[in-house]
Formats: C-alpha cells, sequence, structure tokens
C-alpha cells in the first residue's frame, strides 16, 4: 500500500474577502475595523443609516477612492484581485469585469449625450475587444435579459427619454454586460415607487439565480434587504454592529441599535390607533422625538455628516422663496384660535375630530392639466377635486407618473390647471399665495449651493417686505435687516438646527438637515397649508422618522393644513387622515387612510400594497413567487 496520500483540494475563496477594512478622509474615519466574506452566488446587504460608510465600503472594493487622497488600510480582495495592490490596469479590468457597480442615481450615471445601447456597448468592447457590431449586439441582449420592451427600437433612446425605473434597469444591464462575478449595488431602489421597486429587486433575484453571481446591496431601507438577500450586515459611525443571517438579524435582532433602526420602519400594516403618542413628543415606528429635539431615539444626524450618496432629480423644481407675491397671510407663530384642534391630538398627524369639521383651507375642483398641443398633448392631471381643512393631513400616493407631483404643484400656484380651479379660505386663487408653501424632494436642488441656508430663508421675508409679523416687530429688534436675521434664527431653532447655522451653505449640512432648511424656508411665508413633494423618499428611516415627526409637531402646534404625497405607501400612512390614490392623472379611490389600507376597493390600490417590501424573508419570497405567478399570466 502506497504512502503517498493524496491532498486535499483546497477550499473554495470566497468572491469578497475584506479583513479590518479601514478608509479615513482626513482626520474623519469614515470605516473603522470592518470584517466580511462574501461566498460566491450570495448576497448580503450594508444597511445602515447615512453616514454609517455603507457606500464608502462598496467604493472600497472596487478602488475608487484610489487617488481621491483617502487613506485605505486592511485587506480587500475581490474575484481573486488584491484591490489594494493592484496596478490601475488590473483595477481597470476588475470594474466591469470580474466586478460591477449600479449606483443610486442612474441620471447622473449616464451620459446624456449618448444613447443607451451606445454607453453598453462602449463597457462591453473595452472589456472583450468585441467588434462594434457584436457589442451593439450584447447592448440589445442584455437590455431585453433586464425587461426593457422592445430593446432593439429603446437601445437607442437617451437616458431622458427612458422613466427612472427604466433608467435603473439600463444601468443593470450595463453592469451585466461583461457577466461579472459580483453586483455591487449601490441605494438601487431609493427614488422609486413601490411597484418599480419591487420589479427592480425581483429583477436582481432572478439575475442571481440564473447567473450565479454574488450581489452586494447597500441600502438604508431594512424591507429591501429583507426581500433581496441571504445575511445582513447592520453599520453605525463605519463599524459592524450586528451580522448574520437575513432571517436572525430582522426577526430577533441581538443589538440595541439594530432594534431602534427596526424601530424606525413606518409600517404599512400598522393601524393608525397603535401609533398615539403623549403630547410633547412625536412617536414615529417606535423612535419617540421630543418637542425642540432634533434627535430620534439617539440616532441624531451628525452636523456636517455627508448626506444621501447621491441626488435625485426632481423635474423641475424651484425654491419656495417665489411663492411669496400676495401678502396678508396670518403670523405663524400666531395662536390656534380653537384649542380643540390641537389638544387630544396625540397622533402624528395632528388632526383631532374637532379639525375634520373645521371650514376648508384649500378646495380644488376639476382640476385638468395638459402637457403638449395637438397629437402630442399629454394629459397629467384629470378631473381632480379634493377638499383640505385645517389641521389635516391629507396623503396622496400613486406610481410615478400618476400626477402626483402635478396636482401638487397646482394646488401651490406653480402651474395653472388647463381647467378647474383651485380656492383658498372659500375664495378663488389669483396667481401665487404665500399661504400654501411647498417642501420639495430634493432640498439640494431647490437651495442655491452659493447663498447661505439663512439668506435662502431669508427671500420670502424680504419679498413680503418686513423682516417679521406686525405684532411681534418691537425695537429691540433694530434695522429691518436685524428683524430679518433674527426671524430666520427663531425660524432654523424651530426646526430643530442652530441659529447660528445661518450663515452655512448647504453642502454643510446632512440630507435630513438640508430638508429641515426647506421646511424652514417654507415657514418663512407664515403658510397655513404646506405641500410636502416627497420629502423624505432618499432619506434613511431614522433620518424620515426625525422629518416626520418635525412636521407632526408644527402641524399641531401652528394648526397646519398638510398634502403629502409620497410614493412610499407605509409613510403615507404613519402621517395621513385621508388617502387618495392616484393612477394616470385621476383618483382612483379615496377615503380615511384606515379604511384605504386595511379595505381596499380599487384593483390598483390592492396591487401598491402588495408590492410593499415585508420585513419577514419568508413572506417576502411568498410575495415575490405570486409576482412572478402574476406576470406570468
Amino acid at each position: 500500500m502506497s504512502d503517498v496520500t493524496k491532498a486535499a483540494p483546497a477550499p473554495a475563496r470566497d468572491l469578497v474577502e475584506v479583513s479590518d477594512l479601514t478608509v479615513d478622509f482626513g482626520d474623519l474615519r469614515a470605516v473603522d475595523g470592518l470584517t466580511f466574506r462574501l461566498a460566491r452566488g450570495a448576497a448580503l446587504a450594508l444597511v445602515g443609516e447615512s453616514g454609517s460608510g455603507k457606500s464608502t465600503v462598496a467604493s472600497a472594493l472596487l478602488g475608487l477612492q484610489r487617488g481621491t487622497g483617502a487613506r485605505v488600510g486592511g485587506s480587500i480582495e475581490v474575484a481573486g484581485v488584491d484591490v489594494r495592490e493592484a496596478s490601475d490596469d488590473e483595477l481597470r479590468r476588475l470594474r466591469g469585469g470580474k466586478a460591477a457597480m449600479v449606483f443610486q442615481d442612474p441620471l447622473s450615471s449616464l451620459d446624456p449625450y449618448y444613447a443607451i445601447g451606445d454607453q453598453i456597448a462602449e463597457v462591453y468592447r473595452v472589456h472583450t475587444r468585441a467588434s462594434r457590431r457584436a457589442a451593439r449586439a450584447r447592448a440589445v441582449e442584455v437590455l431585453d435579459r433586464v425587461g426593457i420592451a422592445d430593446a432593439p427600437r429603446r437601445s437607442r433612446s437617451r437616458p431622458h427619454e427612458f422613466s427612472g425605473g427604466m433608467r435603473q434597469r439600463a444601468l443593470i444591464a450595463m453592469a451585466l454586460a461583461c457577466e461579472p462575478d459580483l453586483l455591487i449595488a449601490d441605494e438601487p431602489t431609493t427614488a422609486l415607487d413601490v411597484t418599480v421597486q419591487a420589479q427592480i429587486l425581483d429583477l436582481l433575484h432572478t439575475l442571481r439565480e440564473d447567473s450565479g453571481m454574488g450581489l452586494l446591496l447597500v441600502t438604508h431601507d431594512v424591507g429591501v434587504a429583507a426581500e433581496s438577500v441571504d445575511e445582513v450586515l447592520v453599520m453605525r459611525h463605519g463599524r459592524a454592529v450586528e451580522h448574520g443571517p437575513v432571517a436572525d438579524v430582522l426577526g430577533a435582532p441581538a443589538q440595541s441599535y439594530t432594534r431602534d433602526l427596526l424601530g424606525a420602519v413606518p409600517r404599512v400594516d400598522t393601524p393608525r390607533a397603535v401609533r398615539g403618542a403623549s403630547r410633547g413628543a412625536v412617536q414615529v415606528g417606535g423612535l419617540a422625538e421630543a418637542e425642540g429635539s432634533a434627535g430620534v431615539g439617539g440616532l441624531a444626524e451628525a452636523e456636517g455628516s455627508a448626506g444621501v450618496g447621491g441626488l435625485v432629480e426632481v423635474e423641475g423644481s424651484a425654491g419656495v422663496g417665489g411663492l411669496v407675491e400676495v401678502e396678508g397671510s396670518a403670523g405663524v407663530e400666531d395662536p390656534v384660535e380653537d384649542p380643540a384642534e390641537v389638544e387630544g391630538s396625540g397622533q402624528v398627524e395632528g388632526l383631532a375630530e374637532a379639525g375634520r369639521s373645521a371650514q376648508a383651507v384649500l378646495e380644488a375642483t376639476g382640476l385638468r392639466r395638459e402637457f403638449g398641443r395637438g397629437k402630442r398633448a399629454f394629459t397629467a392631471v384629470d378631473d381632480v377635486s379634493l377638499t383640505i381643512h385645517r389641521g389635516e393631513t391629507l396623503g396622496i400616493v400613486g406610481e410615478s407618473g400618476s400626477g402626483k407631483t402635478t396636482l401638487g404643484r397646482m394646488l401651490v400656484g406653480l402651474l395653472e390647471p388647463t381647467a378647474g380651479e383651485v380656492r383658498y379660505d372659500g375664495h378663488a386663487r389669483v396667481g401665487v399665495d404665500p399661504a400654501v408653501q411647498m417642501v420639495f424632494q430634493d432640498p439640494v436642488s431647490s437651495l442655491n449651493p452659493r447663498r447661505s441656508v439663512g439668506e435662502s430663508i431669508a427671500d420670502p421675508l424680504r419679498a413680503r417686505g418686513m423682516g417679521v409679523p406686525p405684532l411681534e416687530r418691537s425695537r429691540e429688534w433694530g434695522s429691518d435687516e436685524g428683524r430679518i436675521r433674527g426671524r430666520v434664527r427663531e425660524l432654523l431653532e424651530r426646526v430643530g438646527l442652530e441659529g447660528a447655522h445661518y450663515d452655512r451653505y448647504p453642502h454643510e449640512f446632512s440630507g435630513g438637515q438640508r430638508q429641515r432648511v426647506g421646511i424652514a424656508r417654507a415657514l418663512a411665508a407664515d403658510p397655513r397649508v404646506i405641500v410636502c413633494d416627497e420629502p423624505v423618499s432618499a432619506l434613511d428611516v431614522t433620518t424620515q422618522a426625525q422629518v416626520v415627526a418635525l412636521l407632526g409637531e408644527l402641524q399641531r402646534e401652528l394648526g397646519l393644513a398638510l398634502v403629502f404625497v409620497a410614493h412610499d405607501l407605509a409613510v403615507v400612512r404613519q402621517v395621513s387622515d385621508r388617502v387618495a390614490v392616484m393612477r394616470r392623472g385621476r383618483i382612483v379611490e379615496s377615503g380615511p387612510a384606515d379604511e384605504v389600507y386595511d379595505n381596499p376597493q380599487d384593483p390598483y390600490t390592492k396591487q401598491l400594497l402588495a408590492a410593499v417590501p415585508a420585513l419577514d424573508p419568508q413572506i417576502a419570497a411568498q410575495r415575490r413567487a405570486a409576482r412572478r405567478e402574476l406576470a406570468a399570466v
């Protein structure tokens, strides 16, 4: 018998091996001693708040910090390549060839001047040296694979001709062109509505099953993680807080921070009656924000922290400062005339029964808005009527393109209706009324980067020709500019910031803090109605909770009426008294929030609710299977 024994085969190496990773930007340590592995064909989600270091880790896997001044330490190995020691040529072969990345904002990731198919073909040619014809054929093939209808024709379209969901599919197609072993998806569904989000998540799951590629998902949405991955790594301040199978981490979290993070997630199946909170604190998804506090459950935003990982495009967004042409609105600090409208309201929406019977502050009748002319005319809003009472929150939900934002802009006066009218306090509105203000989806694009936030907030005050409401004027305010600065500082403090932030610029604030600036600017015009257009869509769950809590607090104290436009059905249920569901420019269902959510009548409403991500991975798998069966019919 031979003494020579056959050596056992070496164990297969993991697709990703990260050990003691550190990333420093100057004196700031963004990632601190992170270690994890990702097996081939497996899926891992990095979950945490904005500024936790998730996107920095994703960028480090492809060596994207090289040449930026960042200091990267530890060991990073991806698909057999030592990322820290690799040459520039080796990194180029890794990026797109063995590992590909899908970024948060597809519009800023795609070149607006070139056709989608040409951009995909370019990536394929760089890595494979294929002919132009073969590269074009590959581009059409991967576009068809990710569900782009009529791929040969649409491959000749440019990015602005695609919807948000189609652009995200195009980015995924570009990533798949070279059949990578690893797909890194950095917040791929952040700005998408629930149905398109479900389609993208189903697509990623199907691609994993078909190709066996690994998936690293970066997200602040815990529900998205439950839908998509095998394991979850929770991050905070650049460190790993908890790591394990998705069912264990989400079902029975071991760490208090993970429990707080899960508690901040709005639940679409939570009845409004369960969400009561004592007066003086606003309860949002399990985290309480004390009155006057900028933090939520100890998860306060750090000043100067990086905002959301990318910019969310807002079509035709504009500042609120221009919405102040007419004077005569009541002061924002005036006491609420009827205490019954506020007292006894312990819910985030801030509306008591007495408020429901109050006089309507805003009425829309038969609103219609068309864009274009002749054969190219498109009806964005068609025969919409609604009424909003003082202290009430009306939620407007629907998919992208359903007409929600167009309706909101008509209510404010940024768009004139083609037909119908808007009445404020029983009188037909003429032009823009300062009593109706707007908080926009993307505070970055609605704030002038060259002006301090204090100057942006002061614009409505200067347009009205006064520093403060007449009743508050006194000698101690001094000159008009002194009164304006004093008033702006009050407003900053009112929304949980500091008066000293007057001279800071938008880039010096985090995403949630910038949204607070937008709210302060809306309040400067002393409104009675605020239209909030997707105010929390790009924010992580704890920052969402802070902004929602702030709006609820302001509503209770000032008697504001809110129109809350959003595609996140769970958040809308948290804040709304009544809900209107829009589809293709029409309201297909409306009523009290609990009735619409618990007993939807319209098939479209049922479809929207079925697409909401579930925190239970088993339920998520069942819903995914049901969607597949429905799509196959």
